[in-house]
């Protein structure tokens, strides 16, 4: 078994607190995403699994046994980093035998594993090349074979997609995917991009400030998300957010502000009681509005058209109610909408979300 299990882990530096107390257990051969802006401590939690980095407190556990005095060699895990750090002096073949030589494994089970390594991600041919003879891509295949051959209880990915281009790092997550029914090893993946933690994680650890927000699976941080963070950070294009006044009118709570009026049911929406008063946060995903008037599932709004996105299949609409400017998505591409005009539009009351202002 080879679960990872962080408890209470810390990473300090000095005053400044990179990583605040993290508690979290990761399954046999689950794959976890770290997913976060620039800052927010998920490459530290990485560098602290793998030995790199020094925790200031609590523990790390990988298969039952506590790591956290042990070197990165002594914990069996295998790292791929954001630069690929392959031996340029070095064929992919004695690049992928390296870490085995240095073990001094027997020479017929190193080619056996380099052989099966090499495989399973279609790097035969490439065997007897130099890393500088080869693609972004065909380098990435490389450090992952490099991992693979060692077989061991943990992969580690250090953001392995950032430098490559668009359209290879959606190959690239395909490949990860497939490799995953291949090879299904216990799996930490960091980065920032939430289409790659979307697509990739059987589930999502989604951090800032050092701090979990919230840890789920990739439709729960969709459509339940914690706070407005999560909110806004899940999900392309990104939210829409818009502050409102609650107020209880009989058996309808009242959702007001400038150009904005919505009625929903105090019945079906218990959870507005403690907030009639105040203020607000109301969430809608862009996917969730559709134009037209509102049916009896809905509640509805009129905008003005600011610009449309085109991207073939769809176009984004940016419309503004009041002083805010929301996107809806999904919009017919042939759908001609001239700016400045006016527009209904209705989202289901399933598809509401609400937060605290502090949040």
């Amino acid at each position: 078994m080879a679960e990872v299990v962080l408890t209470s882990v810390r990473k300090s530096y000095g005053h400044i607190v990179a990583v605040k107390d993290i508690s979290l257990e990761i399954k046999d051969r689950e794959f976890v995403v770290l997913v976060g802006p620039s800052g927010c401590g998920k490459s530290t939690t990485l560098r602290m699994i793998a030995g790199l980095e020094e925790i200031s407190s609590g523990t790390i556990a990988i298969g039952g046994r506590v790591v956290n005095h042990l070197q990165p060699k002594d914990r069996d895990i295998a790292m791929v980093f954001q630069n690929y750090a392959l031996y340029q002096h070095m064929s992919v073949h004695d690049n992928l035998a390296f870490g085995l030589r240095n073990r001094h494994v027997p020479e017929a089970e190193i080619a056996a594993a380099v052989n099966r390594a090499a495989r399973i991600l279609s790097i035969e041919p490439l065997l007897d090349r130099r890393p500088r003879q080869l693609s972004g891509g065909q380098q990435q295949r490389v450090a992952l074979g490099r991992c693979i051959v060692r077989n061991p209880k943990v992969f580690l990915f250090d953001e392995p997609l950032s430098n490559l281009d668009a359209q290879l790092r959606a190959q690239m997550r395909l490949e990860l995917k497939e490799l995953r029914l291949r090879v299904p090893t216990t799996s930490i993946f960091v980065t920032h991009d939430q289409v790659e933690a979307m697509t990739l994680g059987d589930r999502i650890v989604v951090m800032k400030d050092g701090i979990v927000q919230q840890v789920g699976t990739p439709l729960e941080l969709y459509r339940r998300p914690a706070n407005r963070f999560v909110a806004s950070f899940i999900g392309s294009p990104s939210m829409n957010f818009i502050n409102v006044n609650v107020t209880a009118h009989g058996g309808t709570f009242i959702l007001a502000a400038q150009d904005v009026h919505l009625e929903l049911p105090a019945a079906r929406f218990a959870n507005l009681g403690p907030c009639a008063g105040q203020s607000i946060c109301l969430g809608m995903r862009p996917q969730s509005i559709r134009l037209g008037a509102p049916t009896n599932n809905d509640v509805g709004f009129n905008g003005t058209v600011l610009v449309s996105e085109q991207l073939g299949d769809e176009q984004i609409l940016a419309i503004r109610i009041g002083p805010n400017e929301i996107r809806i998505a999904g919009i017919d591409p042939d759908l001609a909408l001239s700016v400045g005009s006016q527009i209904e539009a209705a989202v289901g009351m399933d598809h509401l979300h609400f937060f605290a202002n502090s949040e």
